[in-house]
């Protein structure tokens, strides 16, 4: 299954960057809002799960093909995800009895360096306006701090140094300049996993993944 998206994400950026000579070229800047939203699993602790917001800005490409409605893009952003979890740790007593710990919350920023590159299908609704669906790829290098920590020395995160996972949008764009988008960044593999002392302090791996809705405004020169 890997290997067939892997494949994918090549075709994808192969038709990219194989436009015909009459394609049209614009570059532009992209700025937006990320909202995440995350599944944890295999953890013995009782976890909250909150959407926490971050943001994206860096320039882009905008390949159009005059008159068959086909194209693409390719960004390179700085891409900013907080995340947060809050949940109560399990303890033991001294008769060996399992209880239930202290309510804590973690938070997290995640940095990265994205490259999006996505397939357009772009259909006029006038001279003034149109509307596009997209889809493609994305490679994401973490910047930031690879750890974190959530309940003690012994227990916490480990970020992945990349990300990749699988873009499905769509916009508007007006006057041929101004594009707004609704994008669902869709993770194809764990963000972070974590190792737990659980009760009777045996190692227990934590996945963690992470998916986000982007709201993003863009002005193409």
């Amino acid at each position: 299954m890997k290997k067939n998206i892997l494949s994918l994400a090549v075709l994808v950026a192969a038709f990219a960057f194989a436009m015909p000579s009459q394609a049209q070229i614009k570059f532009g800047v992209k700025a937006g809002l990320n909202v995440n939203s995350f599944n944890v699993k295999n953890l013995p602790v009782a976890i909250d799960k909150k959407n926490r917001n971050g943001f994206f800005a860096g320039v882009t490409a905008d390949v159009t093909i005059p008159l068959a409605g086909l194209g693409a893009d390719a960004s390179l952003l700085y891409d900013n995800r907080c995340i947060g979890i809050g949940g109560n740790d399990i303890d033991e007593d001294d008769a060996g009895e399992v209880t239930t710990g202290e309510y804590t919350e973690s938070h997290k920023t995640f940095h990265y360096i994205s490259l999006p590159i996505n397939v357009k299908y772009t259909v006029g609704l006038s001279s003034l306006a149109s509307v596009y669906v997209a889809t493609g790829p994305q490679f994401s290098w973490n910047i930031g701090d690879r750890h974190w920590n959530f309940a003690d020395a012994d227990e916490g995160w480990e970020l992945k140094s990349s990300q990749f996972s699988w873009n499905v949008g769509c916009g508007v764009t007006a006057l041929s300049h101004l594009r707004v988008g609704y994008n669902y960044n869709i993770a194809l593999g764990n963000t972070a996993e974590m190792t737990v002392l659980g009760v009777g302090r045996d190692a227990i791996k934590g996945k963690l993944k992470n998916n986000t809705h982007q709201i993003s405004l863009t002005y193409l020169f």
